[in-house]
């Protein structure tokens, strides 16, 4: 080549360099780029060192092209597109299905970063242990997993406190489903927690993985559950007002001690805690403490690392009165100087956040009274405190009176509809009164048919003056039937059978059928009521009966049956209501009664014999009709007739025998009831009743009253607790004559010699007063309501019987009158005492000779004296006590638990005021009688 060509030649490279520098340099760049990031070396991957300072570049370093050479950029990277897919591993998973959680798809491009994303997406679905691609280079992808196992069962072991049914209710895990370390580690956690939650913080829990064929595990849960994180100590700080015991008393967590021991409040629990802080907090306010606070609450573990030291640091503040305390209202019919007169607290009391609820509450039910369900009260505070007074203003906000747009009854798949508007106090269109809206709530509620504290909830309507009462119903069962038996501590043994359904239908009816055995009572009672006869306020019911029970007392430790009752009748009964509290009820009786003593043993001659029966019982003997029509006036407000808390009740009614028959009486009986519910579950109530009963006969005669002792009040045991069944009242006791060690006639005052002989009265009273306490939730789902009381009363008014018998005496050798044996002498057809001799033959032969033998002509031949015929009665001593209007009084605690035995009431009574005659008793139970 010559130097001219080679000149040429260097010209055209040159321009040829130029061309590639401007033109062709960014595309270089970028070509360079994709070439490293397909792992390929460019010449910026040759690495050099950088020229010192005041250096060029070495040739090496510079550009391609700056030696003369053309500047040539390097190729792209191919396009790799997936020629084929397929699925390698996958056991219980379609390919196509494994496919899917991906983006890969034959015919589309592929490159590194898409295989990395459909790995990650595979991983993600939860069903794959481990996932790997094949074919990167080929395209022929071949995706490989390996699945993850199925859970085949989920053991948990070591799990005594908490039962294995609630661990699994929390936990996700479960049979069938796809193993994955991650639920396991969630699962570990849930458990935790729930032990936490029983204040067991030193549970620990180890998962375990059993392999097993056709890649299924059992997942095994090998729980220590540790004891219980008990609260040994709760710190206060910051108090100066209150002591710390005083405090402590307002929490629900309480210290460990041996008073506390059965108490779950003593573990260690992070809601709980919270809650004390809310409780010492509504504490002061209630103190008027408004600045009060709660700066720091510490949960540290002891250094025995099981038990916590809980430590409070509070600020008192300072205590507030109440200042200027007034009402505002947009609403033009209310008057708020008026209301403001109506709150429980004025200016110059104590601030008291209670208070101010209560008043809250009542502004806004009084708005609900005049029909605004929607009106809105706010308590505007305004703080002072340098004069330490709060003023208080509660505004009323603008509200449209509002009416009834619709009432929606749910969740009653059994009870027809009508049965529940019945007792709606509210219909459709009617304006809203927060008044009749509680009261329809407590007559739903007294119907039995629901879940209790069911309430009528508001809503909005359609419109601002439009609202939506919503009464949403959980039924319970209404049917019994029921198979049992007990033991009672006034019948014995006891078997009871029955069925009973009191809502028969869906339509309120009520429909019964019981039975009942015990040794001393047998009885069988058929009845139905409807209570909305036609779909018109009148109730209409009936029963037919057979009742056979046996009076008794005790002689020592037996129980010795004296009369027998048999009544045999049927009753219908009708009510009608007068006004909203108001009803007025009717009911027609007619019974048999059948009243007899046993002839084997009171019975003398064929007749009943007083000196073993006693005069009173003689007298009640003998078969009568009674034929009765009475009525009842009812008054009440309780909030459930069931188990009310508020409300009082009252009834008056009247029975008059004679329409028909061969018994007249008007038996009078008045009864009241008030209820006040206080507190969390605490009631007290005050009940009174009494009755009088007059006969309409004619006095039968000296020492017989003209009530029947069948038909008189009796009063003891069960209504009035402390004393024996119909232990208070006229009664007549009967003591024996014996004779002590000193050989003198002494009465024999020994209870279980005495025989003990209740007539009842024709006039009674009773009062209690009781305070039913509140249980925790386990207690009460149990069924326990316990309480304590106190009784009055006194049943009174009976005619005094004659004496049975009048004993002979004579006075012996040491001057003391002794009571002889009566002799009962035997008589013939016309009176004449009889006797006996005996004869030739050596027989036995009576005759009404006193002595000698009958000469056949009326007379009586001889004077040998014959043995007279009759019986000899022991002296003994009848005293008539009981008959007394004093009061009996007693105080107690009681018990009522529905047991799987059916109810069980068990009563500790002390009869603190008693009469003479009456018969005390200290603890009493029945169990088995569920009507």
């Amino acid at each position: 080549m010559t130097v001219t060509n080679a000149s040429k030649l260097g010209t055209r490279a040159l321009t040829w360099l130029l061309a590639g520098t401007i033109l062709s340099g960014l595309p270089a760049v970028a070509s360079a780029q994709d070439a490293a990031a397909q792992g390929q070396a460019t010449p910026q991957d040759q690495s050099a060192p950088a020229p010192a300072q005041g250096q060029t570049a070495p040739a090496a370093a510079q550009p391609a092209g700056a030696a003369g050479a053309p500047a040539v950029a390097p190729a792209p990277a191919p396009v790799r597109i997936i020629k084929s897919l397929s699925v390698d591993g996958s056991q219980r998973i379609e390919p196509a299905t494994v496919l899917s959680y991906t983006k890969l798809r034959v015919g589309e491009p592929y490159d590194n970063a898409i295989l990395d994303q459909a790995i990650r997406d595979l991983y993600n679905s939860g069903f794959f242990a481990d996932v790997s691609i094949d074919g990167v280079e080929s395209g022929n992808i071949v995706v490989k997993v390996k699945e993850n196992p199925l859970i085949n069962r989920v053991i948990l072991e070591g799990n005594k406190h908490l039962k294995s049914d609630k661990i699994q209710k929390e936990i996700k895990l479960a049979p069938r489903q796809i193993f994955t370390r991650t639920g396991v580690r969630q699962d570990v956690s849930r458990i935790l927690e729930l032990y936490r939650r029983e204040g067991r913080f030193g549970a620990n829990v180890q998962p375990e993985m059993v392999a097993l064929d056709q890649n299924r595990v059992d997942v095994i849960f090998d729980i220590t559950e540790g004891d219980k994180s008990k609260v040994r100590q709760i710190n206060i700080i910051g108090n100066h007002v209150f002591s710390d015991g005083k405090l402590r008393k307002q929490m629900a967590t309480k210290e460990a001690r041996l008073l506390t021991i059965l108490s779950s409040n003593t573990t260690y629990d992070q809601d709980r805690m919270a809650y004390d802080q809310q409780k010492l907090r509504q504490f002061y306010l209630t103190e008027g403490y408004a600045d009060f606070r709660v700066t720091s609450a510490v949960a540290e573990l002891a250094p025995n690392k099981k038990d916590f030291i809980i430590t409070y640091v509070i600020e008192e503040g300072k205590r507030y009165k109440f200042g200027d305390v007034t009402v505002d209202s947009d609403i033009r019919d209310f008057d708020g100087k008026r209301l403001a007169k109506t709150l429980p607290f004025h200016k110059g009391d104590w601030y008291n956040a209670k208070s101010v609820e209560d008043a809250l509450d009542s502004l806004t039910n009084t708005a609900g009274l005049f029909g605004y369900a929607f009106a809105n009260v706010d308590p505007e505070y305004t703080p002072h405190p340098d004069t330490q007074t709060m003023d208080l203003n509660f505004h009323i906000g603008e509200a449209k009176r509002t009416y009834v747009e619709r009432i929606d009854i749910n969740g009653n798949t059994q009870t027809q509809d009508k049965v529940i508007r019945r007792e709606m106090r509210l219909a459709e269109g009617d304006a809203f009164n927060t008044f009749q809206v509680k009261r329809s709530s407590d007559r739903i509620n007294s119907l039995g048919y629901f879940q209790d504290k069911f309430e009528i909830k508001q809503a909005q309507g359609s419109a601002p003056d439009r609202v939506i009462l919503q009464a949403d119903l959980q039924e319970k069962a209404t049917g019994e039937l029921s198979l049992s038996a007990g033991y009672s501590d006034l019948e014995g043994f006891i078997i009871q059978g029955g069925i009973t359904q009191n809502n028969f239908r869906g339509m309120g009816q009520t429909l019964s059928a019981n039975v009942q055995w015990s040794y001393y009572s047998k009885s069988i009672d058929l009845g139905f009521t409807e209570p909305h006869l036609f779909d018109k306020e009148i109730a209409l019911g009936g029963n037919i009966f057979r009742r056979d029970y046996n009076a008794f007392n005790y002689i020592g430790d037996s129980r010795e049956t004296t009369y027998g009752d048999v009544s045999t009748g049927f009753q219908i009964r009708t009510g009608v209501p007068i006004t909203e509290y108001w009803s007025l009820a009717g009911r027609y009786q007619l019974t048999y009664d059948q009243v007899s003593l046993d002839k084997g043993t009171y019975y003398t001659d064929g007749a009943c014999d007083p000196l073993k029966a006693g005069r009173y019982l003689c007298d009640s003997l003998g078969n009568r009709w009674t034929s009765a029509l009475g009525y009842s006036i009812i008054y009440s407000t309780l909030n459930n007739a069931l188990h009310p808390s508020a409300g009082t009740r009252m009834t008056f009614s009247q029975d008059f025998a004679g329409l028909g028959g061969n018994v007249r009486y008007v038996k009078t009986r008045a009864d009241y009831a008030h209820y006040w519910g206080f507190g969390s579950g605490w009631i007290l109530s005050a009940r009174a009743e009494g009755g009088w009963i007059a006969p309409l006969e004619k006095n039968p005669g000296p020492g017989i009253d003209a009530v029947r002792l069948t038909d008189r009040f009796l009063l003891g045991e069960p209504q009035f607790r402390g004393f024996d069944i119909r232990g208070i009242g006229p009664r007549v006791k009967r003591y024996y004559y014996t004779t002590d060690s000193d050989g003198k006639q002494v009465l024999n005052t020994d209870k279980n010699s005495v025989a003990d002989d209740a007539l009842g009265g024709r006039a009674y009273y009773l009062g209690h007063l009781e305070l039913e306490l509140p249980l925790g939730a386990g207690a009460s789902e149990l069924g326990l309501r316990p309480s304590i009381y106190v009784d009055v009363g006194a049943l009174f008014g009976l005619k005094k019987p004659l004496p049975t018998a009048s004993f002979p005496t004579h006075v012996d050798t040491n001057g003391n009158t002794i009571v002889d044996p009566l002799f009962i002498a035997t008589k013939d057809s016309s009176g004449n005492p009889l006797y006996e001799y005996v004869g030739a033959d050596g027989s036995y032969i009576q005759t009404t000779c006193a002595a000698g033998v009958p000469d056949g002509s009326g007379g009586c031949n001889g004077v040998t004296s014959n043995t007279a015929l009759g019986q000899t009665v022991s002296p003994f001593k009848e005293v008539y006590l009981g008959d007394s209007p004093s009061p009996r009084v007693s105080v107690g605690i009681g018990v009522n638990w529905n047991s799987p035995f059916g109810p069980l009431r068990i009563d500790v009574a002390k009869a603190l005021v008693t009469q003479p005659g009456d018969d005390k008793k200290l603890i009493t139970f029945n169990v088995g009688a569920s009507y």
